[in-house]
């Protein structure tokens, strides 16, 4: 259950408040009047049988003897009553309710049942969604409607609020009215028995009356739902998320080095990095974002220019700009020489101090000559009020050049009182308006951090290489492993069976062999080619070089034989009890120059599993420099991922050291992805070190812990987001050949340029509903950067003349988050019409939405494209008259 019934709770015409009160203090005496106080225009009805009158509203004794049922019912009884209100809710026709009573989840009934899931019970079949219980209402200013147990309302605007605590809601309301700031909808979603964040945010995705979305969250339960939505809601508005709770969050403890390093915090970073979304950290923080964001313009840089009347806060304003990780604009030669002639006092370099008598002209024409700089993609401006210039002037000069220019202009007025006129004239100009110069930086640090995120959102990545993984290979050898894990009781692989797995999917390995015994060790050693490195074999050891367990460099028989006979003396001195399996013969891999990295993988337990990047060796912890990422990896989001580690700096070469391959670490980090996917037995994984240089990246020492896979439901399911669905991919014949049915990816970006462009301008039209020349990044990346819970596009594809991949034509589907309605389009390439491209791509995409449960397929054409509309009427469609307002004809299939 999504967005059903939703609008009824956000925008009722009509409430019952079911435990209506009089008692001062009550929750029931309180949500009446701020009911009665909101200016709520909806009809009103009180529920309780011990009153007749209130506030001269009349009292219905209970809910069945309501007059109509009302859109929205408001419960603050005692939690044993609770179910049954909520069964004669849905009986009357109510669709939606807020419980406020508290101690729901707790409570039982005579019998020992849950209260809570007998509440859910109730609900169920009627769809009446519950927000709560324990929930301190809901707030929508635009009809007047406070639903909540705040102090005071709050004022119309288009910020939703979305909060787990109900305090924290109270105190934002509280916050927002001395800032005057308004809001579309506020929420405390309480406990989340029925809404929860993901029904939320799919609702506020598509409601009109909102343009940012904030989100205080201290946990999420339904990670895959959570991300689905929340990319969602990134895509359409400005959707920004305050997570508490950071402090109680403690380290995972596991067996491999990634399962300890992968802390909650950096998991829910990543998470909400990949949504698209902004982290912020404090409250201020999350309203000065929305300030921000809500008035910036599209940013194409990210060098910022500073400018002021005083060297001081322009300092400040450049140390939080460094220490934010941001960049401060290089002047082109001839700005520096206008510069001067405007500033004669300025050296060119260092901070640029107008002093404090600059008159407002010269803000003007300072800003104007930094907006023309082509290495200044914004600027910032500070003004300290002094007694010879007025800021309101200075604001009056700028906010023209402000409101004109394409970059972003943001202003620092420090003070209050005295500069209370400028930041009026500043916003009226649509300038982001600040108090401090560190806030002023911040905000524009805020715009570039959320520009990255949507850049992950719409960048196209290439491929990450030819060829499939063995997939079998490495299915069969962890079911072996398992198998040996049965009979052991140890499930921790060694540095072998690990290497062999990740040589199945492709990923370079240092040859490895195990080893019993000292003989064996000579001649694996031999096998492999001198010099070697040999390594004990022992489930007990963690670190091998902590008890001697590693010789480098060993190039003779005879030092193969006397290494591996010392390092088990050597166990047996410092770690009597510990086991003893042998040793660990591989090719010594000599590369001065090469860089120790850990790639990895671990099991959070909200959003699953989890890769692990950084700087390796045997120091990784000490380090502690790596960053996490959602499954499943692209090359951009590997890049990604590789850029926020501090490493990545030498990795981009450094003096006489050449910078790595990041192709070939990216390739690596896609295909641990993969692995991680695709065999869910997998629980934990440690490359460590994965050594990197000029020429490549390959694996020296692996181990990874495997468990029993859930087979209750999908293997997939334990995902956070759902990767490609190879299994839907079909090899059909075609014209004689062979052809590709397949769910597109977002490497097929060229392709489908290519695909575009061989459309005619008719073609265009109909798919589009207007005319196209060509198309832009974001429609791009939109069309196959998809989110394949929740959308499908088939395409197909076959090798073109070129050797590189064609798409012939391509069928979409969209459906809404409740299942219920699918949208569908259809295209095929111009030249290719007629020849059955169109009834397949349908066939397989109808047969895709029944084994959904879609419950029907709807679409419509422009009336003069006749050929979709034979071809929906040939697949059962029925098709019908044209829609005067919209112009189109409208054809839907049931599927049930």
């Amino acid at each position: 259950m999504s967005v059903r019934n939703l609008k009824q709770l956000f925008a009722p015409k009509s409430v019952a408040l079911v435990g209506a009160s009089e008692r001062p203090g009550s929750v029931g005496a309180t949500m009446l009047r701020n009911l009665r106080e909101g200016g709520f225009k909806g009809q009103l009805y009180p529920v309780n049988p011990k009153y007749e009158t209130l506030d001269g509203l009349e009292v219905w004794p209970d809910v069945a003897r309501l007059p109509a049922a009302p859109d929205l019912a408001i419960i603050c009884t005692p939690p044993s009553t609770i179910p049954g209100i909520v069964r004669s809710l849905g009986e009357l026709g109510t669709r939606a309710a807020i419980v406020m009573s508290a101690g729901v989840s707790t409570a039982r009934d005579l019998r020992g049942r849950s209260i809570k899931q007998a509440m859910l019970d109730a609900a169920n079949p009627y769809l009446l969604r519950i927000l709560g219980p324990n929930s301190s209402g809901l707030l929508a200013p635009g009809i007047g409607l406070n639903a909540s147990i705040a102090m005071g309302g709050a004022a119309a605007g288009r910020i939703a609020f979305v909060s787990e605590s109900g305090a924290l809601m109270a105190g934002v309301l509280d916050w927002a009215r001395t800032r005057n700031v308004g809001f579309s909808t506020i929420l405390a979603l309480g406990e989340s028995s029925d809404v929860d964040f993901g029904d939320v945010l799919d609702y506020l995705a598509s409601d009109p009356g909102t343009s940012a979305i904030l989100v205080h969250a201290e946990s999420v339960r339904y990670a895959r739902k959570f991300m689905s939505a929340a990319r969602a809601a990134a895509r359409s508005k400005p959707t920004l998320m305050l997570k508490a709770g950071r402090s109680l969050e403690a380290a995972t403890a596991g067996a491999c080095l990634s399962g300890v390093l992968a802390r909650p915090d950096d998991v829910y970073d990543a998470a909400i990095r990949r949504a698209g979304m902004l982290r912020v950290y404090t409250t201020d923080q999350l309203f000065a974002a929305v300030e921000t964001l809500a008035r910036a313009k599209p940013l194409f840089g990210e060098r910022l220019a500073l400018l002021g009347n005083g060297a001081g806060p322009v300092v400040l304003a450049s140390d939080a700009l460094q220490y934010g990780g941001g960049h401060q604009a290089e002047l082109a030669p001839e700005t520096v020489s206008r510069l001067r002639d405007l500033v004669p006092e300025w050296s060119g370099t260092g901070e640029l101090n107008l002093r404090g008598d600059a008159p407002p002209e010269r803000y003007r024409d300072v800003i104007d000559v930094l907006l023309h700089d082509p290495q200044a993609n914004a600027v910032v401006m500070i003004h300290a009020p002094n007694a010879v210039v007025d800021p309101a002037d200075v604001a009056r000069a700028v906010a023209p050049l402000a409101k004109a220019s394409s970059r972003n202009v943001l202003a620092c007025w420090l003070g209050l009182q005295s500069v209370g006129e400028a930041r009026t004239i500043a916003y009226e100009a649509g300038m982001p308006a600040y108090r401090t110069p560190e806030a002023a930086v911040n905000g524009f640090l805020q715009i570039v951090n959320f520009r990255r995120n949507q850049q992950l959102l719409m960048e196209v990545p290439a491929s990450v290489g030819d060829g499939e993984p063995d997939r079998e290979r490495a299915r069969a050898l962890v079911r072996a492993a398992l198998e040996r894990g049965r009979r052991t009781g140890r499930y921790l692989l060694d540095d072998p069976d690990t290497k062999a797995i990740l040589d199945a999917y492709g990923i370079p390995t240092v040859p490895t062999r195990a080893a019993a015994t000292p003989d064996e060790a000579v001649a694996m050693a031999a096998d492999i080619g001198y010099p070697v490195a040999v390594k004990i074999l022992s489930p007990d050891v963690v670190q091998k070089s902590d008890v001697g367990g590693v010789s480098l460099d060993l190039d003779t028989p005879d030092a193969v034989r006397a290494a591996t006979e010392r390092m088990a003396r050597r166990l047996a001195e410092l770690k009597p009890d510990a086991r003893l399996d042998g040793f660990i013969v591989q090719a010594m891999a000599r590369n001065p120059e090469a860089h120790e990295l850990i790639a990895g993988a671990a099991t959070d337990p909200v959003f699953g599993p989890v890769i692990l990047f950084g700087q390796g060796g045997l120091a990784v912890e000490a380090v502690n420099d790596h960053a996490v990422a959602l499954p499943p990896l692209n090359t951009v989001l590997a890049r990604d991922l590789i850029a926020r580690t501090r490493v990545a700096r030498q990795l981009a070469g450094y003096r006489n050291h050449p910078a790595a391959n990041l192709d070939a670490i990216a390739a690596v980090l896609v295909q641990v992805a993969r692995l991680i996917a695709e065999v869910p037995e997998i629980v934990e994984l440690d490359i460590n070190p994965l050594l990197a240089d000029a020429n490549g990246a390959v694996v020296l020492d692996a181990r990874m812990r495997i468990a029993m896979a859930d087979r209750a439901g999908n293997a997939l399911d334990r995902l956070a987001i759902r990767p490609y669905p190879v299994e839907l991919e079909d090899v059909v014949p075609w014209q004689g050949g062979t052809i590709l049915l397949r769910p597109i990816r977002p490497e097929d970006g060229a392709a489908h340029v290519a695909f575009f462009n061989a459309l005619t301008p008719d073609d265009v039209r109909y798919r589009m509903f207007v005319r196209v020349r060509e198309l832009q990044p974001a429609q791009l990346a939109r069309f196959t950067q998809i989110d394949y819970d929740r959308e499908m596009a088939f395409i197909a594809t076959r090798t073109g003349p070129d050797g590189h991949p064609e798409t012939l034509a391509v069928a979409r589907v969209v459906a809404d988050p409740d299942n219920m309605s699918a949208e569908f389009a259809v295209t095929v390439r111009s030249d290719l019409k007629g020849k059955g491209l169109g009834v397949m791509l349908m066939n397989k995409l109808i047969a895709y939405c029944r084994a959904r449960g879609t419950r029907e397929i709807v679409g419509e054409a422009l009336p003069q494209n006749a050929p979709v509309i034979g071809l929906v009427k040939k697949l059962g469609f029925t098709v019908g008259p044209v829609d005067e307002d919209e112009g189109v004809r409208k054809f839907w299939l049931e599927l049930r």
